[in-house]
């Protein structure tokens, strides 16, 4: 009866600490996750970390990098802010490895609604974003400073729109696909 009572004692302890506890295991695709536990499932603040160097350092749900969190890949490229079901979703900042630089909104791993796009070789752009791409109001303002402000579409000039030159003069009027099409 003594025997018993220890083994369901053992039992019961066992079942809580893998309930919500904190543990480290490697998975058979040799992710190495480190961090708070739920149902057997990281859920909590954890450490995923891949075997070719990528990482994630923040919160799960159910398995997956869910709130607050940051992801390096191998490459150099990393994204801190928010995550939803795993991928980048709201508030956050994306920088390549060249130097290039996204601060704002993401929607399903992709910069979409308001953010800052700045690129390597110095041009920027402010304005709405869809898809990953300039759709919608936006300021582009190119390496020499020549500045574009107006309608963007799928990355484009695309819509109303003025360009000012590095030497000040402008030109206002209706762009297609990138191109100034008239007044």
């Amino acid at each position: 009866m003594l025997i018993r009572s220890f083994v369901a004692a053992l039992l019961s302890l066992l079942c809580l600490t893998a309930y919500a506890e904190q543990m480290t295991l490697t998975g058979p695709d040799g992710v190495k996750y480190s961090g708070e536990f739920k149902n057997g499932v990281p859920n909590g603040q954890g450490t995923a970390v891949r075997p070719d160097g990528g990482k994630y350092v923040g919160n799960f749900k159910d398995g997956k990098p869910n709130g607050q969190g940051t992801t390096t890949g191998p490459d150099g490229l990393s994204y801190t802010g928010e995550f939803k079901d795993g991928v980048p979703n709201g508030q956050g900042t994306a920088i390549v490895p060249d130097g290039g630089k996204y601060i704002g909104n993401f929607k399903d791993g992709k910069p979409n609604g308001q953010g800052t796009m700045t690129y390597t070789d110095g041009g920027k752009y402010t304005g709405e974003f869809k898809d990953g791409k300039p759709n919608g109001q936006g300021t582009a303002t190119a390496p020499d400073g020549g500045t574009y402000v107006g309608e963007f579409k799928d990355g484009k000039q695309d819509g109303q729109g003025t360009t000012t030159s590095p030497n000040g003069r402008t030109q206002t009027g209706r762009y297609e696909g990138g191109k100034f099409v008239g007044r």
